[in-house]
């Protein structure tokens, strides 16, 4: 028995063209997307600049060596590179923002446009000396006032591997915004990767280390002169209209109370001087 196409529809939602208007968008904000900003500007020549953090203070740091390990790997494609010390920085809160260790932690980042951070993991989690430096950045919206840098995550472990202090990390670029590259490292049980030197040995995590630096780099160039057009955002731009908006509100309404509080003889007085010229114009 044919069915019907008022049977078959039952239930369907009626056919209706879509309804595509944004009546809560600012549309002089909702900008189209720069593809010559985008795509087609310039990247400049110089060397990658790129600073790491370890989160140790231990005479013999495991994350301290994997870093300067680290560090080899990247000069050797030509990366300029800045390992920040923290001993001697001050837990956050507990001082003001203008300490040396605070200052020099924030002038590196500011200079970097890359970042290595590599942490032990104790208690299942990043150092608390890796969180005090990462805090230092973050605090009071200094890094979202500054973002940019593509940070990758790493980390050494006691034990067995694992990833807690990696992922934590990552939540955190993501919450600075900030553009943290997709691969990462995990080295289990340290002790036994490094010689007397303090050199890494050959081993798959050594490999990994390279891949992730390898990765680094590329994100790098691949960034670089274009932080300002991929993270200029809407809501950033509406909130700063509407802050100009506000501000010439504010001017136009303090001029007209400034007016109205003048005496009238005064305007009277101001009146009369614009029609004569004044002593130090001459004439």
């Amino acid at each position: 028995m044919a069915t019907s196409s008022s049977t078959r529809r039952v239930g369907a939602l009626p056919d209706r063209v879509p309804d595509d208007s944004l009546p809560n968008v600012d549309e002089e904000q909702f900008q189209p997307i720069d593809l010559q900003a985008l795509l087609e500007t310039p990247r400049s020549i110089r060397k990658p600049c790129v600073s790491m953090l370890y989160g140790s203070l231990r005479e013999r740091s495991y994350s301290r060596l994997v870093t300067e390990e680290a560090a080899r790997i990247l000069r050797r494609p030509g990366a300029e590179v800045r390992i920040y010390n923290p001993s001697g920085l001050p837990l956050p809160d507990s001082t003001l923002a203008d300490h040396p260790k605070v200052k020099e932690l924030r002038d590196l980042s500011l200079w970097s446009e890359a970042q290595v951070w590599y942490s032990p993991e104790r208690h299942g989690a990043m150092t608390g000396v890796m969180k005090a430096q990462i805090d230092w950045l973050s605090l009071s919206g200094w890094r979202a006032a500054h973002p940019g840098p593509d940070p990758s995550v790493m980390q050494v472990s006691g034990g067995s591997q694992s990833f807690n202090t990696v992922n934590q990390l990552r939540i955190l670029g993501r919450w600075m915004r900030m553009f943290t590259i997709p691969n990462q490292s995990s080295v289990a049980k340290a002790f036994n990767e490094f010689n007397e030197a303090g050199r890494m040995k050959p081993s798959p995590y050594y490999n990994r280390i390279v891949d992730v630096m390898e990765e680094l780099m590329k994100f790098t160039l691949l960034l670089r002169d274009r932080t300002a057009c991929l993270t200029n955002r809407y809501s950033e731009r509406v909130e700063s209209a509407e802050e100009v908006a506000r501000r010439v509100a504010n001017a136009r309404f303090k001029a007209v109370v400034v007016q109205r509080r003048q005496p009238p003889c005064s305007r009277t007085i101001c009146r009369g001087s614009e029609a004569r010229p004044r002593a130090s114009e001459g004439g």
